[in-house]
Formats: C-alpha cells, sequence, structure tokens
C-alpha cells in the first residue's frame, strides 16, 4: 500500500470540497493539500438538468474544470477513501494510506428515495438525479427514443427536470405533495406565477397528491406507469425521482463522527466537528437556519461556498470572526425565460415562526424606458419586521438581472440592513441593463414596507 503524506486532506470535490481546498491554499500557502475525489470528472450539480434538453444536451458540457487548482499547487487523487483512523490521523483507500494533520469531511448528498418508493428502483426506466456522470449518462440515452415522463418532486430539480424534457417533445407530468411547486422558497402568489410558466411549456402539474407505487405491470421489471395516493394511474416509460437528497455521512458514521438533526455531521460556526482537526463542509454538514437556529434541510451550492470559505480559513486558528450565522437560503432558477429568486424567509415561515412582518412589494419593468427590445416585467417582494425594519427575506420575478439582484438582498439580511437605509441606496443604473433610478425595485419595496410599517403605527 502506498503511504502518501499532507498537512490538509479533503474528502469530496463538490462545490464545497473545492472552495475548502482553494481556500486553505490562498491561508496556509505553506501546506500540502490534497483532495480525494471519488470520480475523474465531477458534474456541475446545479446544471444537471439541463443536460436532458437542447440547453447543454450532454454531460460533457457539464464537466467542472480542475486547471486553477492545479495551477495553485493543490494536489488530487482519484480514489474512494474506504476508512479512517481518527487518533492516527490517516486515512485508507484501496491503495494508498494518506497521512494528515487536518480533515475536510466534504462528501456531499446523495439522492433521497422514501422508502415507500425504494422498491421502484430495481426497474428500467426509474432514475435518481445523483451527481454521478455515469448515471446521469445511463438516464439520458435511455430517455432518447422514450415519450411519456413523469418527475417525482417539484423542488428546483424536478421543476426544472420538467420543464427541459418537455421542451425537447416529451410529454411530461410533475407530481408533488404540496400544492404549488417549489415550496419553502416562495409564497404561494408566486408559485403560482410559476405554475403558470411551467404548464405553458406543455408539463402536466398534479398537485396535492404523492406517489404510493411505482408500476410494473408487466412483470419485466421496466416500469409502465405510477400510482397516486388519490388513485389516479399515470402511464409512464420514465420516471424520474426528484425527491431531494440527503448528506452522505456513512464514512463519518464508520469513524464514530457525531451527527447532527436530518443525519448532517455536527459542526459548530466555524465547521468544527467536536474533534477540531476534523472539519465538515457542504451537504453533508448539518446546517440551521439564520433566523431561529432551528435544524435546516437546505442544500444550495451557495450555502456550500460560503461553508468552504470558513473551513478553508479556520484549520489552523479562528482568523476571522464570524459576524452571521445560519444559512439564508439563497437561490435562483430559470422556468422558461423568467427567473425566480429567493433569499431569507418566506412571508409564510415567518409567520410560522412567530415573526410580526409587513410585506414590501413593488412591480414595474426591468428596462428603461420599458420600449427597450426584451424589457420584461419585474417584481420585488421583501418581508420586513415591522419593529425596527430589519430584512428577513426576499423574492424576485424578472428577467436574468434577478439572479444578481437576490443577492443584493442576500447581503442585506446578513448584514442586518433595514429598509430605511434601504431606500437611500444608491444604484448604478443604465437604459440596457436596469430598471429606472427613480423607480429601482428594491428601493421602491423598501419604501413601500416603511409604508407599511407607518400605516401600522397610526
Amino acid at each position: 500500500m502506498e503511504k502518501v503524506n499532507c498537512d490538509i486532506l479533503i474528502v469530496g470535490d463538490g462545490p464545497a470540497g473545492g472552495v475548502s481546498a482553494v481556500t486553505a491554499r490562498m491561508n496556509y500557502p505553506e501546506k500540502k493539500i490534497l483532495v480525494v475525489r471519488e470520480f475523474e470528472e465531477q458534474l456541475v450539480p446545479c446544471a444537471i438538468p439541463y443536460v436532458f434538453g437542447e440547453t447543454l444536451g450532454s454531460t460533457d458540457k457539464n464537466i467542472v474544470p480542475c486547471g486553477a487548482r492545479v495551477d495553485m499547487g493543490i494536489s488530487s487523487m482519484v480514489a474512494k477513501v474506504l476508512d479512517l483512523d481518527i487518533n492516527t490521523k490517516v486515512a485508507y483507500t484501496t491503495a494508498s494510506a494518506i497521512s494528515f494533520d487536518k480533515l475536510i469531511f466534504a462528501t456531499g448528498s446523495k439522492p433521497f428515495i422514501h422508502d415507500s418508493l425504494r422498491h421502484a428502483l430495481v426497474l428500467d426506466g426509474v432514475f435518481t438525479i445523483a451527481k454521478n456522470k455515469e448515471i446521469i449518462d445511463k438516464a439520458k440515452n435511455y430517455l432518447e427514443d422514450k415519450q411519456n415522463v413523469v418527475v417525482v418532486g417539484t423542488g428546483f430539480i424536478g421543476v426544472e427536470m420538467a420543464v427541459e424534457l418537455a421542451t425537447s417533445g416529451k410529454n411530461v407530468t410533475i407530481v408533488g405533495g404540496s400544492k404549488h411547486i417549489l415550496k419553502g422558497s416562495f409564497d404561494s402568489e408566486i408559485a403560482a406565477q410559476a405554475e403558470e410558466i411551467l404548464v405553458s411549456k406543455g408539463v402536466v402539474f398534479i398537485g396535492s397528491d404523492r406517489v404510493v407505487e411505482v408500476i410494473d405491470n408487466n412483470g419485466d421489471n421496466i416500469v409502465n406507469g405510477v400510482k397516486l395516493k388519490s388513485g389516479i394511474v399515470i402511464d409512464a416509460d420514465v420516471v424520474i425521482l426528484a425527491t431531494g437528497y440527503k448528506p452522505n455521512t456513512e464514512l463519518a458514521q464508520k469513524v464514530g463522527v457525531s451527527l447532527g438533526h436530518y443525519g448532517g455531521i455536527w459542526v459548530d460556526e466555524y465547521m468544527r466537528t467536536e474533534n477540531h482537526d476534523i472539519f465538515a463542509v457542504g451537504d453533508c454538514s448539518a446546517r440551521r437556519t439564520f433566523l431561529t437556529k432551528v435544524p435546516s434541510k437546505v442544500m444550495l451550492a451557495s450555502t456550500s461556498s460560503a461553508e468552504g470559505r470558513v473551513a478553508g480559513s479556520s484549520l489552523y486558528g479562528l482568523k476571522y470572526i464570524k459576524g452571521f450565522t445560519g444559512t439564508i437560503a439563497i437561490f435562483s432558477t430559470m422556468i422558461g425565460d423568467i427567473a425566480f429568486s429567493s433569499v431569507g424567509v418566506s412571508e409564510d415561515e415567518a409567520q410560522e415562526a412567530g415573526v410580526d412582518v409587513v410585506i414590501g412589494s413593488f412591480s414595474g419593468m426591468n428596462r428603461h424606458p420599458a420600449s427597450i427590445p426584451d424589457a420584461q416585467k419585474q417584481f420585488v417582494k421583501l418581508i420586513v419586521t415591522r419593529n425596527g425594519g430589519q430584512i428577513l427575506g426576499g423574492q424576485i420575478v424578472g428577467g436574468s438581472e434577478t439572479g444578481e439582484m437576490i443577492n443584493i438582498i442576500g447581503l442585506m439580511i446578513e448584514t442586518g440592513l433595514s429598509v430605511y437605509k434601504a431606500r437611500s441606496m444608491q444604484v448604478a443604473t443604465h437604459p440596457m441593463l436596469t430598471a429606472a433610478p427613480t423607480n429601482y425595485p428594491i428601493v421602491m419595496a423598501a419604501i413601500k414596507a416603511i409604508k407599511q410599517i407607518e400605516q401600522r403605527q397610526k
């Protein structure tokens, strides 16, 4: 068995592992860093749905580049870590024994399948959205000559898969247990807008129902359809189980690392486990909401990358003291040519948490004047505390600029910015790029929220 030595060992090479490695190199240039990844080629997780249609069309166009890390002197090994000895600080693969000083678990997540549907995984034509090139290639190839597809799950991966497949000419039905798609990210009035676009693309949406059985009528281990709780049976050549993900913590459990709620590895605010030489980042780590600090199921690359920066700079002492904790669940998607973005808590979540909030919203155009070619409607909603006017959440619907505008609201939340400060925010605008400076939507939504606060105070 080959003996390998390093200072910092990172197990996993998704967004969290990659950012951890780069951040560690920037903060500890003298340390030897080794990233062990299971596959030679890593997919960009959030872009997987676009492999199935014309947007990307192939997994070969969805590969994470590694050149920058090589240039930074970060070593990599394609292998699977099978075991660890925490006391002697040695990790074992099939062919190597890797000695380390600091260890970062970045083992990511794997598809979550409800027990009631596990029987379906043995059938031809049933697929999960695994972050694995071989599995995704197999699913794409199988779909080539199939027409009727059922997508189970109405989160962003399921919705993006449904739209991409429908756009490529498939007959697609998407099924979810919630009344609306994208539950938890958007309030109902915005989710309803997303549903309208989804349906306009030819997707059949069935909400407030769920798949209870995947059917193989012929007994030949080939899927024929699904049965819903309501009794409805839907014919299907392919069933895609987009029912979420769960932390991949098998290795951590094997070596006795403590887990938190929802099965993620327990970490403190600096991504340290109970053993401060061992860290965990990304989907394999346990997370908390920023508002109430209750456990969170959020799994987003944006959150994972932020955690990687924290861990990568805290390996040999706390260099930067965090002033904000918890995930803000910042997220964007495109449905057709309309972008939907959200951050923080929704109006429904704030009310469930017992927070007294007001809403500031504004509708306008994303270009000025509105006659500019390709101008689109734009809507901004802010969720704001009635006492103090602190911004807790935001949702935006509009053009592609929505994906960057939501980051402004995210920063407002993280810095504790109030609507009173936001109303005087100075913004760079241009007719071809943004809404007008006279009614910039985030500023106008803040002003509307202030008006709501003032009305309640009378």
